[in-house]
């Protein structure tokens, strides 16, 4: 006889059913979302107790259902636990399911007999040897000819794959897979919030944030079952674009200093190189004169480089959870010391623009042909006023975020 469980959920609206074969105590649970599966859950839960029994480990297979056939019903007469849930996306399965993961390791998957659940041993080995989070590799196993589209397999995932790596450093071979194994201390920690396709992209880019310690396992991809139709060909011809664009959406965001942090170093040092020869004047170099026209671009380049810069210190705060950046950056910018800093900006820029001024109201408030140092001057002074303004803003901001995101960390204090 099964046993239906009612399970707490943010909308009260999910239900665990229980088996009557259900295991104590398991160290690994096989968490995996199905939408309209009865073709293959069956056989995919038996090829789950197959891999548990292989590897030599104790495991519960949670199902995570949101069908309106019968996958729940044959999912639980093979032996799995389902957590049924409204139908609200891939990633929201995850999410509603970690309340009730039971196993201290977490793998993941698909229930169309797609992943060959069979062979999962080697994901239980890395994760025993210490490994937080441990991806799924197709291009380091092997892909069944027709189990992919082509367009997926020699443009969408190795141009995606190329691009995260570029973004996070790092060197995934298969950010797609979705098989993937992690401890459940580090699901928690992720604290996931994407509730369709990005769930894949935000697990990885987080993993790289976290410092998690990660391996890739090679897998088998296997061609969809005879009548089967996968999701994307259940939504629509879009429906592969729009997965990609969702993907791509997320490794931007979470990866967001990657596009300011670096660029806005490179135009800082651009902008001041441009700008601070030309504080006294004029410039010949050969045939080439720098003028005020140059220092003012100089000025135009340093003051999106630092706007760059200040915005990726944000990010990488906004984005840290391990603290490390954090403490970094509450250490450079100090709150008195660099208010202090950004004070005397403002007041040298002002100092610097007095000449021009005086100059100004002692011609009848007509410019002319004014001194040319005091021009000079006066656009570098107008740069520091900028710096200083953006400077100040930046502290502000940065504690502020300090304050408002820890990301489950301890809060770090306010800096003197």
């Amino acid at each position: 006889m099964l046993e239906t469980k009612p399970a707490a959920a943010a909308d009260g609206d999910v239900t665990l059913l229980v088996p009557e074969d259900d295991v104590d105590e398991p160290e690994l649970s096989i968490v995996i979302p199905a939408l309209d599966e009865e073709l293959t859950v069956g056989e995919f839960v038996d090829w789950c107790k197959l891999g548990l029994e292989k590897a030599g480990v104790q495991g519960e297979i949670v199902i995570v259902d949101s069908s309106d056939d019968a996958t729940a019903k044959i999912a639980l007469a093979h032996g799995a636990r389902v957590l049924k849930t409204p139908r609200r996306g891939l990633g929201r399965a995850y999410i509603d399911a970690i309340p009730h993961i039971r196993g201290r390791y977490v793998l993941m998957g698909d229930a169309d007999c797609t992943y060959d659940f069979r062979e999962l041993a080697p994901f239980v080995e890395r994760l025993r040897e210490g490994y937080e989070y441990v991806m799924g590799s197709r291009w380091r196993g092997s892909i069944e000819p027709g189990s992919m589209p082509k367009l997926h397999q020699y443009l969408g995932t190795p141009v995606t794959t190329w691009i995260l790596n570029r973004l996070y450093n790092s060197r995934f071979s298969d950010i797609h897979c979705g098989m993937r194994g992690i401890t459940r201390d580090a699901l928690v920690r992720m604290d996931l919030h994407s509730q369709s396709w990005e769930y894949a992209s935000e697990m990885i880019l987080k993993s790289v944030h976290m410092d998690l310690r990660t391996t890739e396992v090679p897998v088998s991809f296997l061609k969809d079952r005879e009548g089967r139709l996968s999701h994307h060909k259940r939504s629509g011809w879009f429906s592969p674009w729009s997965a990609a664009w969702i993907n791509l959406r997320a490794m931007f965001i979470y990866g967001s200093d990657f596009f300011v942090f670096k660029p806005g170093i490179v135009l800082m040092a651009l902008g001041l190189l441009l700008m601070l020869p030309l504080s006294f004047g004029d410039l010949d170099l050969g045939p080439v004169t720098l003028s005020l026209n140059s220092q003012f671009l100089g000025v135009a380049v340093l003051t999106v480089g630092a706007q760059a810069f200040f915005l990726g210190c944000i990010a990488q705060v906004l984005f840290d959870y391990t603290g490390r950046h954090t403490e970094r950056w509450l250490r450079v910018f100090a709150y008195t010391r660099t208010v202090l800093i950004a004070f005397g900006l403002v007041v040298a820029g002002i100092a610097l623009a007095i000449p021009l001024v005086v100059s100004y109201l002692s011609s009848d408030l007509a410019l002319g042909r004014a001194d040319t140092l005091q021009n000079h001057l006066a656009v570098t002074g107008l740069a520091a006023v900028i710096c200083g303004a953006q400077l100040f803003v930046l502290t502000l901001l940065l504690h502020g975020a300090v304050v408002a995101t820890t990301h489950g960390r301890p809060s770090f204090p306010g800096r003197d």
